[in-house]
């Protein structure tokens, strides 16, 4: 068990093939990021990925954690990142869902540290586990929700936006206000982001939570925007 050989390896060739060199300036300056791009679009990547996850099987979640973890942390372009953390979410690696991946997501939400990497692994992959493991990952993110690093704060107020009815407004309530104070744009968009997807199935705790609560301009307005509607 351990690192797929010859992973890496596979991704580079097939990103290569794919690139658009002409597009990696761009995407590397929406995206602000000092970590170039070889000029792949998503479209481009769910392909690659796909075909990845056949001709490289996981027999065991430590083989999955090892390889892609490997493939993020010696990534030389955004997209090789892009790829390891598609790549734990894709439909083969169903059987890996359980919260022996948290350590890594963990990994992909710090040293990731931009939204583009966070929102995908809070949402899609910790909101799910949360859903299926509420015993471990509740008091986890009951403890990132007041964790020095913004990065894991942000996550813990966003990781139920794809929760709907099974939303537990407990745990979004304590994981807002324990950072309404903060001036920081990425946690008061989160709150509002939060808030704004809650509306759709529970419209009238969110607006009694905004009334409630003394919330940031940006905040607000993103929370009542489909209630006011």
């Amino acid at each position: 068990m351990g690192e797929v050989p010859g992973f890496h390896e596979a991704v580079l060739e097939l990103l290569e093939e794919r690139a658009v060199t002409r597009d990696a300036p761009a995407m590397q300056r929406y995206m602000k990021s000092e970590m170039p791009f070889l000029g792949v679009r998503k479209p481009s990547r769910v392909g690659i990925v796909d075909e990845l996850c056949r001709r490289f099987p996981f027999p065991e979640q430590e083989d999955l954690v090892d390889t892609t973890r490997a493939l993020w942390r010696n990534a030389t372009y955004r997209e090789e990142r892009y790829v390891a953390l598609s790549v734990t979410g894709h439909r083969a690696q169903r059987a890996s869902r359980t919260p022996g991946m948290l350590g890594l997501y963990e990994e992909f939400v710090v040293t990731g540290a931009w939204w583009d990497f966070v929102d995908e692994t809070a949402s899609r992959r910790i909101g799910p586990l949360l859903l299926s493991h509420p015993d471990v990952v509740r008091p986890l993110l009951l403890r990132w929700s007041t964790d020095e690093d913004r990065w894991r704060r942000r996550t813990a107020i966003i990781a139920q936006l794809r929760a709907k009815e099974r939303t537990d407004v407990e745990l979004l309530r304590r994981s807002m206000e324990s950072n309404l104070a903060d001036q920081d744009f990425f946690l008061r968009k989160a709150i509002g982001w939060a808030l704004r997807e809650h509306a759709k199935t529970a419209p009238g705790w969110v607006r009694e939570f905004v009334e409630d609560h003394d919330l940031s301009p940006l905040s607000r307005r993103e929370a009542l925007r489909n209630i006011d509607r």
